[in-house]
């Protein structure tokens, strides 16, 4: 923390520095240094993902896709004609016989391996959203503040003009006050 901080701090969000929150104080700290706040979130929490979590989101993705939905209707027809078939053919020697107990077991299994996963990386992207909307806010707020400082300078140059301009007004008057007593003076 340095006195540019603490200026920045009592100036623009009235509050002491160390009351500040910690996202406040970062802003703060970026104002300061006149640096850049805006970072890519997805990029850095991307690079930060395990082997797991990117595997768990990889099978999430394949989850929730036309082509995981497809490929899961079209084994579940084929699972039951084949067994239907080889049914009516054979008797009962079909592996796994109406109601499908086996196919219902493989579908149980799916579920409770694929809702675990699917969860983790619902996780993870919520985290990645408040992640972003935090970065965001800062992002917003020293926008906002760089804002106001810039509006103060231009209200300041603003108030020189005019103070320059009321001296030129009152030089002019002058000026025009002795011509007129000049010109009075000549008649």
């Amino acid at each position: 923390m340095n006195q540019r901080e603490i200026d920045i701090s009592e100036k623009l969000f009235r509050k002491k520095y160390e009351q500040l929150g910690k996202q406040e104080q970062h802003v703060a700290h970026h104002l300061a240094e006149r640096t850049h706040i805006a970072r890519n979130v997805a990029q850095d929490l991307s690079e930060q993902m395990t082997f797991g979590q990117k595997l768990a989101d990889k099978v999430a993705s394949f989850g929730g896709s036309w082509t995981f939905i497809s490929l899961f209707a079209a084994v579940m027809v084929i699972w039951i004609l084949l067994n239907t078939l080889i049914l009516i053919r054979l008797g009962s020697e079909a592996f796994d016989p109406y109601p499908y107990i086996l196919l219902n077991l493989f579908l149980s299994m799916l579920a409770a391996i694929q809702a675990p996963i699917i969860l983790m990386s619902q996780n993870r992207q919520a985290y990645k959203d408040r992640m972003s909307a935090e970065h965001d806010y800062e992002v917003n707020l020293k926008a906002e503040l760089e804002i106001i400082v810039l509006h103060e300078k231009i209200d300041l140059l603003r108030e020189q003009q005019w103070g320059e301009l009321i001296s030129i007004q009152q030089e002019q008057l002058t000026l025009l006050g002795q011509l007129t007593n000049g010109l009075k003076k000549d008649q």
